[in-house]
């Protein structure tokens, strides 16, 4: 939820320094780009994931901090609901059998933290949206209590203006208001950063936006909420109508969203720093005493604190991370597109695609976003969000580059997965952990499955035998968390 902040009031003044302060930050940034500042190529992936805590029956548990106690490692760190966990992995170079490594400390981290859990009555689930959600469950009261999550939930309300509205139209319909952000708190993602030197950033960036409606539809896990059946990936609509500081006469406007997707392809990480500061007022105008102009004048390298927290207030699907690590800066994208689980294997399948298939496009002779709109990207976006395996993307074909529909799972299988082998076999990744994990994106192409579909599958099946419907997902919820914990990937899943 970005930087931790210290709960205080905001005097009027307050918005106007703050302004002035990003200013200077992005020149710092802009001479930062232009002296070559930044650190060299190093292949560094990172991975973060939050976490649900659900009892033995399935239903959320309101203890992260009796849970986080007991797993006592800095690894594993507060989230924005009391039902919510986060587990940080260190940083791996993108080469060898990185995701069989990273599939042992994940294994290892997740079952003695589900280990310590189940010691006060709790159970770690990895999924998108916890099925068994209640509308009671995503109250003010239910927020963790650090002063961060207390002023996001309050400045957001207060630029608002009135409640939280929800209205989602999926293969139900869901209608909700909200007195807090505690909705956002359903909202549970995989988290994937690469770092990349500043001339590549660009086409990392660019990459990462084209293919975002074939990775979630891949990848799609979060088709419940209160109940109900929404889209097969909900998350991204609940966390952007969640964290929406626009009451419906600046939606019509056509003012941006917290939440974004963007609006164009970009020619310099610069492009992104300053839209953030150009399209949105300071939602936590805290200023640092830091003088950036005067540090980089001096020989060093400033942290640009108000524009780090700006930044971390903007939820780009593809977020630009400026950050400083023994002295030197870096940049970094933050893929935030995919939700939680099912599985360690289904996570590691889900960044082995990411990252082989962002390397292979950023390499390309011939860009594809020269060939695929922006709009078309930002379509299928909301396509496989809506829809997930089961969608159609709008993708460029032949030499004159004109679109066609084709299902995702075509396009994954006969043109994706190949270039994700290529992008793979580019980073210096073992072959057999690349067959590994790319296999599993193809099962669930052949299968037409994911998690989002078995979940499906195993509710309306169960609902057919009898119980209501918070029985039914309750129950679905303990068979999911029992096929995650036993470590198959979901397309070897049976419906319960």
């Amino acid at each position: 939820m970005g930087e931790k902040v210290v709960a205080s009031g905001f005097e009027p003044a307050d918005r106007g320094r703050y302004r002035h302060k990003l200013q200077q930050c992005l020149l710092g940034l802009e001479r930062l780009l232009e002296g070559q500042r930044f650190d060299r190529p190093r292949n560094l992936m990172g991975l973060e994931i939050e976490l649900n805590l659900a009892d033995s029956t399935g239903l959320p548990r309101m203890m992260n901090e009796e849970v986080l106690e007991r797993i006592a490692s800095r690894d594993f760190q507060t989230e924005l609901a009391q039902f919510n966990i986060e587990v940080n992995i260190a940083p791996h170079r993108l080469s060898g059998p990185v995701f069989d490594r990273l599939a042992e400390e994940l294994r290892t981290g997740l079952s003695y933290a589900d280990r310590m859990a189940a010691d006060v009555g709790a159970r770690i689930v990895m999924v998108g949206i916890l099925p068994t959600l209640r509308a009671d469950d995503l109250v003010t009261a239910n927020l963790s209590r650090a002063d961060r999550f207390t002023l996001l939930n309050d400045r957001i309300l207060a630029m608002r203006g009135e409640d939280i509205t929800l209205d989602i139209d999926g293969v139900e319909h869901l209608e909700h208001a909200s007195q807090s952000i505690a909705p956002e708190a359903a909202c549970t993602s995989t988290q994937m950063h690469l770092q990349v030197t500043p001339g590549r950033f660009a086409a990392v960036w660019n990459a990462a936006q084209a293919v975002c409606g074939p990775q979630v539809a891949a990848g799609a896990n979060s088709p419940f909420l209160f109940g109900r059946e929404l889209w097969r990936e909900t998350r991204p609509l609940l966390f952007q109508q969640s964290t929406d500081t626009r009451p419906q006469e600046l939606r019509a406007q056509g003012v941006r969203p917290l939440t974004w997707f963007g609006e164009r392809w970009i020619e310099s990480p610069l492009d992104l720093f300053a839209e953030n500061v150009r399209y949105f007022p300071a939602l936590l105008p805290i200023c640092d005493d830091e003088d950036p102009l005067s540090v980089l004048d001096e020989g060093g390298v400033p942290q640009l604190r108000e524009l780090t927290l700006h930044n971390g207030t903007i939820y780009r699907w593809n977020r630009p991370v400026y950050a400083v690590v023994d002295g030197v800066p870096h940049l970094r994208v933050e893929n935030r597109v995919l939700p939680a689980g099912p599985t360690v294997a289904d996570v590691l399948a889900n960044a082995a695609f990411y990252y082989g298939l962002v390397r292979a496009l950023a390499d390309a002779p011939r860009p594809l976003w020269q060939r695929l709109p922006f709009g078309a990207a930002a379509a299928n976006f909301d396509a496989g969000c809506r829809d997930g395996i089961r969608a159609v993307m709008h993708w460029p074909r032949g030499r004159g580059g004109g679109l066609a529909e084709i299902p995702a799972a075509e396009l994954i299988r006969d043109e994706l997965l190949p270039l994700a082998a290529a992008g793979l076999d580019a980073w210096g990744i073992e072959p057999a952990d690349r067959d590994r994990y790319l296999g599993i994106i193809e099962q669930r192409c052949r299968l037409r499955t994911n998690g989002a579909e078995w979940q499906c599958e195993s509710f309306h099946r169960l609902l057919e035998r009898g119980p209501d419907r918070m029985a039914a997902l309750a129950g679905m919820t303990r068979r999911y968390r029992e096929n995650s914990a036993e470590g198959r990937p979901v397309h070897e899943w049976a419906a319960v």
